[in-house]
């Protein structure tokens, strides 16, 4: 008889190999780790003998906000981008912590089972909050760090931000189901991505179905608000660490060369906060772009792709000279 651990690595792997949005040239497979089963999205690498990176997406998010990226660093990096648990494909965990820690222990989980040895690390929002506490705590896995709009301590935030923070109160995500049940998937994916878009317009047919396919079938998953709205409450409570634990004191600790990435349209984390961030990382690279929004990654993602590439010489060249 299958054990607990190979029955729900088989339900994963199930639900990993029917979701949306895994484009020509990904494959999608699962995990199993101590405590969690993860989701794990590969772009195949366009030569041998790349160094490795591994993605973490953020808040509501999923491995597939970086198959863009991911396809034009083909060449550069060796692609894998994880789905954080009860997230994309990747089941709950097993002991219901949603906090940034526990996120980030999970991406350090995979890090250490992947044998890949140190990567560069790649963090959206909740996904750099996450990375930043990874490559605080863990340097040796760790080669170089990229955050595009990453969720640190930001007081007061911004309006627009409030809805996504109040999802984390107590009671809201049951109100939150009753008030958008009838609304269509493809409203809801519509909603998401003007928020995180600078400019809608450029929200492509392709990334329009495969974001509503994604938040249909997420919808009808048992853990979907449960997921949401804790992962929601880690993030506030990230906010009010202080000390030692704060993401602004672990930010200073971070060894790895760095570039910070902002969208001077991002309504969820202030383009403001980006001088603040490269004064607290040691060893930073800045560039913020005009017209995008919380996820350039995914709105311009040449840019973004040119950004990394000019910085990873940057970094070659220093660490050579």
């Amino acid at each position: 008889m299958p054990t607990t651990e190979e029955l729900r690595t088989q339900a994963a792997l199930a639900a990993a190999e029917g979701w949306p949005g895994v484009r020509d040239g990904e494959t999608l497979r699962t995990v199993a780790l101590p405590g969690m089963t993860l989701a794990v999205r590969r772009r195949a690498a366009a030569c041998d003998g790349l160094e490795p990176a591994l993605f973490v997406h953020g808040l509501g998010g999923s491995s597939r906000n970086w198959s863009a990226l991911m396809e034009l660093l083909s060449g550069d990096v060796e692609c894998e981008a994880v789905d954080l648990p009860g997230f994309g494909a990747s089941p709950p965990p097993d002991n219901g912590d949603y906090s940034v820690y526990g996120h980030a222990r999970a991406v350090i989980r995979c890090l250490e089972a992947s044998g890949r040895g140190a990567v560069h690390l790649f963090g959206n929002s909740l996904g750099g909050a996450a990375v930043t506490r990874v490559a605080a705590l863990r340097p040796d896995l760790v080669r170089t760090v990229t955050l595009i709009s990453p969720a640190l301590p930001e007081l007061p935030p911004q309006r627009t931000a409030l809805p996504t923070g109040l999802l984390g109160v107590p009671g809201m995500p049951r109100l939150m189901r009753r008030m958008t049940r009838d609304l269509p998937a493809a409203h809801r994916a519509r909603q998401v991505l003007r928020l995180c878009y600078g400019d809608p317009a450029r929200i492509t047919l392709e990334e329009f179905a495969a974001a509503e396919a994604e938040l249909e079938r997420r919808q009808a998953l048992p853990y979907f608000w449960d997921s949401l709205s804790r992962t929601a409450r880690g993030i506030v409570n990230a906010y009010t660490l202080t000390g030692q634990h704060s993401l602004w004191r672990q930010a200073q600790r971070v060894l790895a060369p760095t570039l910070l990435v902002y969208g001077v349209r991002d309504r969820l984390v202030s383009f403001r906060m980006a001088k603040r961030a490269s004064r607290a990382f040691p060893s930073s690279r800045l560039v913020v772009m005009p017209e995008a929004g919380h996820v350039a990654m995914m709105e311009y993602p040449a840019e973004v792709a040119r950004a990394f590439r000019e910085f990873l010489a940057a970094s070659a060249a220093a660490e050579g000279g």
